[in-house]
């Protein structure tokens, strides 16, 4: 069964999303005893976050991807920490692919222990800003300027995993899309040290789908990112397919898209993420965009990140 999130989560006013105001306050109320109660632990390496409060498809993996192989053109030896998750295999194969100090483990407490176990020397937190059993050296958060706060309401009212408060725990802002004065002053409002930089993906293998009809499929937080990039780059979409973030396809689902593109006249494309949940499958009729994550002040960013990483060991 595909369940996507819901619409009222990112409309400013709907009358479902007052009616559950009252479940928000529920969690708020229990983050911040979870906040009060749990004691956060060190560790003898630094960890930084990259982390997110709008849930699911801000490109917190993508970021942490970057962010390992930047520290490692600078001589350092960092690790991806992730918590395992069986239907993140997804993820798990294209970071795997992309860098390959990645560690899982069933919780990040543990992850982090092998980390220093094995002699890295940064861990990079994929997830768990929410996460207050460990002490971190640095918070990224991330936003996409598609859905940026939502409707600004904790779950299950809106999209937030917690209350916009915790950006006092946050160093630094990374907004996918463009520039965004307004946004930038209503987070700076509640936390006036934040660093806010911007970034966006750049497509690496256009050429492969231009002047071809395409069916476009996205199983991921937001798909309309998705199929907005493709749009953006003057790719022709005919037809789009969204699913939930993580959505596990079956052979027979994936055969009848197949056989609806053929119909049709259609090139399947999907993002990267998807399409390892479907090569095992050995459909050849299926392709991925490859994107590059850009950084806007890039040289800048790494400094802040290295500067703040000093400035807490």
């Amino acid at each position: 069964m595909k369940l996507n999130k819901p619409k009222f989560w990112d409309t400013k006013f709907s009358f479902i999303s007052f009616l559950l105001i009252p479940f928000s306050l529920m969690v708020i109320f229990f983050i911040f005893l979870k906040k009060k109660i749990i004691k956060s632990k060190k560790f003898n390496i630094p960890v930084i976050c990259v982390g997110n409060l709008y849930i699911g498809g801000t490109g917190k993996t993508p970021v942490s991807i970057f962010l390992a192989r930047e520290l490692s053109k600078l001589n350092k030896r960092p690790a991806i920490v992730r918590k395992f998750y069986k239907n993140h295999i997804d993820e798990h194969s294209m970071i795997r692919k992309k860098f390959k100090n990645l560690v899982l483990e069933k919780n990040r407490m543990n992850g982090l222990k092998v980390a220093e176990r094995e002699k890295y020397d940064i861990a990079i937190l994929d997830d768990g800003f929410q996460d207050c059993s460990i002490k971190k050296d640095l918070n990224i958060l991330c936003f996409n300027q598609n859905q940026l706060i939502g409707n600004g309401l904790v779950l299950p009212a809106g999209p937030l995993r917690e209350s916009l408060i915790s950006l006092k725990e946050a160093n630094i802002i990374l907004i996918n899309g463009e520039k965004n004065l307004m946004f930038e002053k209503k987070l700076l409002s509640i936390n006036s040290n934040l660093e806010i930089f911007y970034s966006k993906y750049k497509p690496k293998n256009l050429n492969q789908f231009k002047g071809k009809r395409l069916f476009a499929l996205a199983g991921i937080g937001n798909p309309r990112n998705f199929f907005e990039l493709l749009e953006e780059n003057n790719l022709i979409v005919e037809k789009k397919l969204s699913y939930p973030d993580h959505y596990v396809f079956n052979d027979r689902e994936i055969q009848n898209i197949l056989d609806d593109a053929k119909d049709k006249n259609l090139q399947i494309i999907m993002t990267e993420k998807d399409y390892y949940k479907v090569k095992n499958f050995n459909k050849g009729q299926i392709h991925y965009l490859e994107v590059e994550l850009e950084i806007a002040e890039k040289e800048n960013f790494i400094k802040k990140i290295i500067k703040l990483y000093d400035q807490n060991n």
